[in-house]
């Protein structure tokens, strides 16, 4: 593999890389209604370099931040 190829591949994935983590982090910290959707939306997010798509487009708004007081 050559350094271009390599700086490439890189410059693709390591954005959808992160874009997955932000993606899973968010849902573990959101409250859904219930314990089911709330693994749903986990389980979708953790699916490798496309699965913060759908949870951005569809479940990012369902969930709620806890309050903190």
């Amino acid at each position: 593999m050559t350094f271009k190829t390599l700086t490439i591949f890189l410059g693709l994935c390591v954005p959808f890389f992160l874009l997955s983590i932000w993606a899973i982090v968010d849902a573990a910290q959101k409250d859904f209604s219930t314990v089911g959707k709330k693994a749903l939306w986990c389980l979708i997010a953790s699916i490798p370099f496309v699965g913060f798509i759908p949870y951005f487009l569809f479940g990012y708004r369902k969930g709620k931040k806890p309050n903190i007081d």
